[in-house]
């Protein structure tokens, strides 16, 4: 099939971040949209403009729409996620999201989608003590919320393909995600979610190298465990 209009994409989207876990950077969902719509690598590949795909360019439309819907918003490194309306939503009336987002916004019939344009940081000075406020959110949230947030922590960090495993008889690994470096190098990336009050035990680090060990068994003479690059949240 054909490369679908933008407005076709919309219901798509919505349901590519509902499956990733509320978020998503943009490769992902180009991804998973077209595994979605089942469009054959040539559709995928089409070329809109320069180096930029018919598919990502429309995609970036459905999601400026969205965005202007108040379904999604986004953030400087491109990873974008939904709002709380978003998340309580998994289809749209693409003709009101349409009729809406025009009625509001005039500028949407120019020829760049939003998402391609610098936001300004709206930057407000309180005296709201709000790491320590958010530091007691973090404590109360829900398990799963909490390791979805960790994953958004991950996509925002620069990782792909983030995504929480977490499941009985894991051994404590809560997720897994892939670090890209330079576009050459790559690194598969294990991580365990838990709200830690104090510092983490040197017991604890060996229980997770142990669980990470069970999970994809390696040479162990060739690691240096001395000195283990293991992140927490």
């Amino acid at each position: 099939m054909a490369v679908p209009q933008f407005y076709e994409l919309m219901n798509p989207l919505l349901q590519t971040l509902h499956q990733l876990g509320d978020s998503a950077s943009i490769p992902e969902m180009e991804e998973t949209v077209a595994r979605i719509m089942g469009l054959a690598e040539e559709d995928v590949n089409q070329i809109h403009r320069g180096s930029r795909t018919k598919l990502g360019y429309r995609l970036a439309w459905a999601r400026t729409y969205l965005k202007k819907y108040g379904l999604l918003d986004n953030s400087e490194r491109g990873v974008w996620s939904l709002t709380n309306e978003g998340k309580q939503t998994t289809s749209v009336d693409t003709d009101e999201v349409l009729r809406i987002v025009r009625a509001g916004n005039p500028e949407v019939e120019v020829d760049m989608p939003f998402d391609e344009q610098i936001n300004d940081l709206d930057v407000t000075p309180s005296s709201v003590r709000w790491n320590e406020e958010l530091l007691e959110v973090l404590r109360t949230i829900h398990p799963d919320a909490f390791q979805t947030l960790c994953m958004r922590l991950l996509r925002e960090s620069g990782f792909v393909q983030a995504e929480v495993t977490g499941r009985s008889g894991d051994g404590g690994i809560d997720g897994k995600g892939i670090l890209k470096i330079g576009g050459l190098i790559s690194f598969r990336v294990l991580f365990q979610c838990k709200r830690y009050r104090e510092t983490v035990t040197p017991s604890e680090i060996r229980d997770f190298q142990g669980a990470i060990i069970k999970m994809y068994p390696i040479d162990r003479t060739a690691m240096d465990f001395q000195n283990p690059f293991i992140r927490t949240w």
